[in-house]
């Protein structure tokens, strides 16, 4: 297939990229490459794609602003530039879409909302007018567990209704899923939205709890642990995200001939729309997956015990039955075995 996987020089989206080139498929990744963190390790992402995207010496220097490798192009754009985006599609003749470009972060949303408006809400408009007016055979988009917001029962089902955010980013998150309803019922765009827990692994990102974690522990500085390390979390390996993506992307929703609108389920409806949860079923206490990294690098940490941040939530637990029913996924990768992996990139990337 042609696909054009936005974000691609992200945490999952270099990650998947990566896969759907190693089965053949034919990709355009999308990213503008900003600076929320260090650009440089998106630069160093592509690379692994075959891709230079130039401005190595200056992260600040905008690089090549398209470069194609093989059966990889990428294209720096903003999701926000709509006359862009409408030419990116009117030329490429993409099958599928996986939109998994946002601004990311609960605690940054808390500082910079406008951002969260820009590349989540405008961003995504764009890329549904896309698929409007340039029919994909599928898209598949980036929700989030922060939807389940101020939910308390486990594990979070996507049968039961979110409407309680507790972060913007949260709430942009959700206003996603109700635009692509609305453009699922309106215009008949099948579309798919993910909702990811935690998503760790090698080449992460540098603001998640993981690599935070590494980077002050290998540097002799203590580590932040918030709600005095009252906190579970269903932590996600990204090849176990990856698997599920790349499942679903053939999969296209056809509608759910059962649906009623007396008794509606917020995970399917009547158009060809669908949620799934995409985690791990089996959340780890935060202070034992600080114990398995402390066990990894050979360094006990420093631990600086804070009250939970605004926009938290203590705990989450994806249920993903659903998904499973759906395409025979299930999460493989347990704790462990994932913060070896992450280590091992870690301390040959940093040379640490």
């Amino acid at each position: 297939m042609n696909i054009l996987v936005t974000g691609a020089a992200g945490f999952i989206g270099f990650h998947l990229s990566r896969r759907l080139l190693d089965d053949g498929h034919t990709v355009t990744g999308l990213d503008n490459l900003n600076d929320y963190y260090d650009p440089r390790l998106k630069r160093d992402r592509l690379k692994q794609l075959g891709v230079d995207a130039g401005g190595d010496a200056d992260p600040a220097d905008t690089g090549a602003a398209s470069v194609t490798a093989g059966r990889f192009r990428f294209v720096r754009m903003d999701l926000a530039d709509r006359d862009a985006m409408t030419g990116l599609f009117e030329e490429s003749g993409f099958e599928a879409v996986v939109h998994l470009a946002a601004q990311a972060g609960v605690r940054y949303s808390l500082q910079n909302p406008y951002t969260y408006i820009d590349s989540n809400i405008t961003g995504f408009l764009n890329i549904l007018e896309a698929c409007r007016h340039h029919p994909v055979s599928h898209l598949v988009y980036a929700s989030s567990s922060s939807v389940y917001g101020a939910n308390t029962r486990m594990p979070f089902s996507v049968h039961d209704n979110v409407d309680h955010p507790v972060s913007l980013y949260a709430a942009t998150k959700k206003a996603n899923e109700l635009m692509a309803h609305t453009y699922s019922h309106l215009y008949g765009v099948p579309s798919t939205g993910l909702r990811f827990f935690t998503v760790y692994g090698p080449w992460g990102r540098p603001d998640m709890a993981l690599f935070l974690f590494a980077e002050a522990m290998t540097s002799g500085k203590p580590i932040d642990v918030y709600n005095h390390g009252n906190m579970e979390r269903d932590f996600t390996y990204i090849d176990d995200i990856i698997e599920g993506i790349v499942r679903l992307i053939p999969r296209p929703p056809k509608g759910n001939s059962d649906w009623k609108g007396d008794a509606p389920d917020p995970a399917t409806s009547f158009a060809p729309y669908h949620i799934f949860n995409i985690g791990h079923n089996k959340p780890v206490a935060l202070m034992d997956f600080i114990g398995e990294l402390e066990k990894q690098l050979g360094v006990t940490a420093e631990k600086n015990m804070m009250d939970i941040q605004p926009g938290d939530v203590p705990r989450t637990w994806a249920d993903v039955n659903d998904l499973f029913e759906y395409t025979g996924c299930r999460p493989k990768v347990a704790v462990p075995e994932g913060i070896a992996a992450f280590v091992a990139w870690y301390r040959d990337y940093f040379g640490k």
